[in-house]
């Protein structure tokens, strides 16, 4: 059986006003797409500019993941501040680093 993983992530847009929570088993994929779906309005991410990753989870079970993500997404903002903050004070966006580090081909 193939190993996956599954990616609960959080995404903002430029000046750090929205957050956008999703789950994916292919966070550079997932990336791409938000970066390249700018034209479609009708999608949250595009309509809001959320694009810039600046938090993530990593999980082996997709049930798992499926739950921490419903669970994020019925927090309010402050606490998925205080949760973001606690791994990335600073907010910086993690998309390279993640591509980076993760798929090194």
């Amino acid at each position: 059986m193939k190993h996956h993983n599954y990616f609960v992530y959080i995404l903002t847009n430029k000046n750090k006003t929205v957050l956008y929570i999703g789950v994916t088993n292919d966070i550079e994929r997932r990336l791409f797409e938000h970066e390249n779906n700018q034209q479609n309005k009708f999608k949250f991410t595009s309509k809001y500019n959320c694009t810039n990753l600046i938090y993530f989870e990593i999980f082996s079970n997709i049930n798992n993941a499926i739950d921490r993500e419903t669970e994020l997404k019925k927090w309010r903002r402050e606490k998925k501040e205080n949760l973001i903050n606690s791994i990335n004070p600073d907010w910086n966006f993690l998309n390279e680093e993640v591509k980076e580090r993760y798929f090194e081909k």
